[in-house]
């Protein structure tokens, strides 16, 4: 796996794929810099071999070039970040951006303004990314969190720079630590998969099978295996549709010898509110007019004893309703074990959009061993899927 390591930038300019799709307030501030901090290894790495760095992203989803999605916004927490002043071209192809480009000195930073302002990117048009790839010598590609779309500035461009194309140090770290829990896990091996649905989590748990021990399920999710199973679930969320699928996991698990943890009781609550009155109940009799909205305590302590005798841990997904301070109790108890277990010398690995926010809202991504940038790219690794953006670099 070639990355920046293996070349000199000196006197180069390196055209560089990065995730700056950051949140802003009312105020178009970055609240959370995480994507910006995470680049600045392979930057660094760069300037110091005395090259320049042309930076490439996206951020939101514009339609047209709405002002609110410029890049120009992130411009002075990135300078903030590098420790330089990065320079910014308002558009990201054309005579202007060429000629910031040719006036880009060594040890200097260029971010170009939001790729998707442009359809073309995508639609992983050609003519597209052959004008991008004027802007560098060699071609880098940091952005774990768009790896899985087969873009123009993400897969497409690759093609532009045969011999001249490498990961970057964030997207190279993020590859090894996904593949330690697929492929080079210490045993005994825990997945938890939480969130909502099932669907949107069947073929990550069918791909995993194979490589873990144990399987937590939490979050809204676990109620379609209870009710499958002849529970009483009450109001929580259910995928009836999902029932037959999910005792077809069940017995897949059994058959492949991995032992699946359900929750067994549930702090219920009688509306989906902060304000609700709460009970807790054992998980398969919860009343009509109730719901289950975080994991009680008979399963925060079920689950603690999996976690602590696990040497692999992968976490995706919370199991509760994190985001109200009265049913974030389960995913507390979660996130505190797999720090636990990780201070024992587990490795960790934390990636999905809502469990990486979990661990940060409980200041817990630093205590553990790796927290992903990229959630569905995360996701679609664990699949088994092949990443555009990472076959193109490979190829």
């Amino acid at each position: 796996m070639k990355t920046v390591n293996d070349f000199n930038f000196h006197n180069k300019r390196a055209l560089i794929r990065v995730d700056f799709n950051v949140p802003l307030n009312d105020a178009f501030e970055v609240t959370d810099a995480t994507r910006i901090e995470a680049a600045m290894p392979t930057i660094i790495k760069i300037l110091e071999d005395g090259g320049s760095c042309v930076l490439m992203s996206h951020l939101g989803r514009p339609k047209n070039r709405e002002a609110e999605f410029s890049l120009a916004h992130i411009v002075n927490k990135a300078s903030e970040i590098f420790g330089v002043s990065v320079r910014f071209v308002s558009d990201c192809i054309g005579d202007e951006v060429t000629e910031a480009v040719a006036n880009l000195q060594s040890g200097e930073i260029l971010l170009l303004e939001n790729l998707r302002y442009y359809e073309a990117e995508t639609k992983g048009d050609v003519d597209f990314a052959e004008k991008l790839s004027k802007f560098g010598d060699i071609y880098v590609n940091d952005a774990f969190g768009t790896a899985h779309r087969a873009h123009a500035s993400t897969a497409v461009i690759a093609d532009f720079f045969p011999d001249r194309k490498c990961f970057g140090l964030l997207l190279a770290s993020e590859i090894e630590h996904v593949n330690k829990v697929l492929t080079h896990s210490e045993k005994p091996v825990t997945a938890v998969i939480g969130g909502a649905k099932v669907s949107s989590k069947i073929t990550i748990i069918e791909n995993i099978l194979d490589k873990i021990d144990h399987l937590i399920i939490g979050g809204g999710m676990a109620f379609t295996f209870i009710k499958a199973q002849g529970g009483s679930i009450g109001s929580s969320l259910v995928e009836d549709d999902k029932q037959e699928m999910a005792l077809a996991i069940l017995d897949m698990a059994k058959q492949k010898q991995v032992k699946v943890h359900l929750p067994v009781d549930a702090i219920i609550a009688d509306s989906f509110s902060e304000e609700a009155n709460t009970q807790i109940c054992a998980i398969d009799q919860i009343k009509e007019g109730w719901l289950g909205l975080d994991t009680g305590p008979a399963t925060n302590q079920l689950f603690s004893e999996v976690i602590a005798d696990s040497k692999t841990i992968l976490w995706n997904g919370p199991i509760g309703v994190f985001e109200m301070d009265k049913f974030s109790g389960g995913t507390i108890s979660l996130g505190n074990a797999i720090v636990k277990a990780t201070e024992g010398g587990a490795f960790s690995l934390v990636g999905g959009g809502d469990s990486v926010s979990a661990a940060k809202k409980f200041n817990l991504d630093e205590k553990v061993s790796y927290v992903s940038t990229g959630g569905g790219a995360m996701l679609e690794m664990l699949e088994g899927k092949v990443l555009p953006g990472i076959q193109a670099i490979m190829n």
